[in-house]
């Protein structure tokens, strides 16, 4: 997942103990308990998104050189996705669910309901500014909490954007949205809150627990990983790239579930390459650097680390990069072995490794000696294989034909194992991460 800026002890001017405060005394209320107060929120969060959506377009192109569709698509419509599909379920989601009892307990009814958790935190980062921020803001709303929105700092202009119309178009006594750096999240990660969701990197991730370890608090650490493709013989090598490409160089590669490298069975590692490079230039042209709907690198920090990947095997397709315009082409590298460079830390880039391995038993092994990665993507035709998988690996998620696909289903939960996260959202899930499931009993005295 995206990288967030670390956090350290810094003076801030940010009164963090008097915004959480004040949200507390908003919630003690109990309005935001109220299911018609939940369905107000994310109507209006839905009206923001809709009446604005030139205004966040353009800050996704000032931040990250996102193109309008990729922007709509990924940001502005997935959210508006997630908003209908809650709308839609919200009220058999909150429906007290009656729960049977042992016949020793009898005469007496038991329920389970969902009750608000109170005042929580959603750090997000700069890869998907906008929809990191707002769709576990949906889940927060939908179960009746009051919520502080840190944007990342390292996408400017969405912050403000978000700081001005979320201010202005949902209940401000309830929702806070807190800009700035190092000295604001560390002023945040001091206080008191009901639950912490942190999308980013491990190593800040770690700083989110101990910091939430203070007070008892439950995160959801959002993280991220190198995520394989296993490519197995007998699958149609054109239509695996063209996936592949659509899937790795979405938002230059800057995709926490992006596929990181392929692990090629065989002869494919050798026979897919033709096609990796038709297809990167059927999506972005003869020259990506002037196609619309391929974005930039966000900084020239993460732009040299990138560069520096480029010499770890045989350039394939692209390779070309210009740092005054933070631009790299969507690159495949071949011949890449597991020790270079490229391998021992998630891409977040527009980079493509092709890793070769003689069989499925080998690119099993491979898996499993790593950590755990967010997601696993396979192009087999063989039931066997896609079975050996589900049962012989874990991961965050386990896709076949279609990488990142899974992110966009909103029923299916979306989480990491392991080094690559804790918990899940989108969808009901998302109402049970922000939610206390609290179990009712009633036994009469006669």
């Amino acid at each position: 997942m995206a990288s967030h800026t670390p956090v350290t002890d810094t003076d801030t001017d940010l009164d963090a103990a008097a915004v959480v405060g004040r949200l507390r005394a908003t919630f003690a209320t109990r309005r935001t308990a109220s299911p018609a107060w939940r369905r107000a929120q994310l109507e209006a969060l839905r009206t923001l998104l809709t009446d604005h959506s030139d205004e966040l377009v353009a800050a996704l192109a000032a931040d990250l050189g996102k193109g309008p569709e990729e922007a709509y698509r990924t940001e502005i419509g997935f959210t508006l996705n997630e908003i209908g599909h809650t709308l839609d379920r919200l009220d058999d989601w909150l429906a007290p669910r009656p729960a049977e009892l042992p016949e020793r307990l009898l005469p007496a009814t038991a329920q389970v309901v969902r009750e608000p958790l109170g005042v929580v935190l959603v750090i997000a980062p700069w890869n998907y500014p906008l929809q990191l921020a707002l769709a576990p803001l949906v889940g927060a709303l939908a179960a009746g909490n009051c919520a502080v929105v840190k944007p990342s700092e390292l996408a400017p202009a969405t912050s403000a954007a978000m700081a001005r119309l979320l201010s202005r178009h949902l209940d401000a006594e309830a929702v806070a949205v807190v800009e700035g750096a190092v000295p604001e999240t560390t002023a945040l990660l001091a206080q008191r809150f009901d639950h912490i969701f942190y999308t980013g990197n491990g190593a800040v991730g770690r700083i989110v627990m101990a910091a939430a370890a203070r007070h008892l608090t439950p995160v959801t650490l959002e993280l991220g990983g190198k995520s394989p493709v296993v490519l197995d013989p007998g699958t149609d090598l054109a239509a695996a790239a063209r996936r592949i490409v659509t899937g790795k160089f979405l938002n230059a590669g800057q995709t926490c579930v992006a596929p990181d490298y392929v692990l090629a069975i065989g002869d494919t590692a050798r026979a897919i390459e033709p096609y990796l490079a038709e297809a990167v230039r059927d999506t972005y042209g003869a020259d990506p650097a002037g196609a619309g709907e391929y974005g930039r690198i966000v900084n020239e920090r993460h732009f040299d680390r990138l560069t520096a990947l480029l010499g770890s095997g045989r350039t394939v397709v692209g390779g070309a990069h210009d740092r005054a315009t933070r631009y790299l082409a969507p690159t495949v590298l071949a011949d890449v072995s597991p020790d270079a460079p490229v391998m021992q830390e998630e891409i977040f880039g527009p980079i493509l490794p092709i890793v070769p391995v003689p069989d499925l038993d080998a690119a099993i092994a491979f898996i499993n000696e790593r950590d755990k990665p967010l997601a696993l993507y396979a192009f087999t035709d063989s039931a066997a294989t896609k079975q050996r998988l589900l049962t012989e690996t874990s991961s965050g998620a386990l896709t076949f034909g279609l990488p990142v696909a899974h992110l966009t289903a909103p029923d299916l939960p979306f989480g990491g194992v392991g080094e690559s996260g804790m918990g899940r959202y989108h969808g009901e899930y998302s109402l049970d991460t922000f939610s206390h499931t609290k179990a009712v009993l009633d036994k009469p005295l006669v």
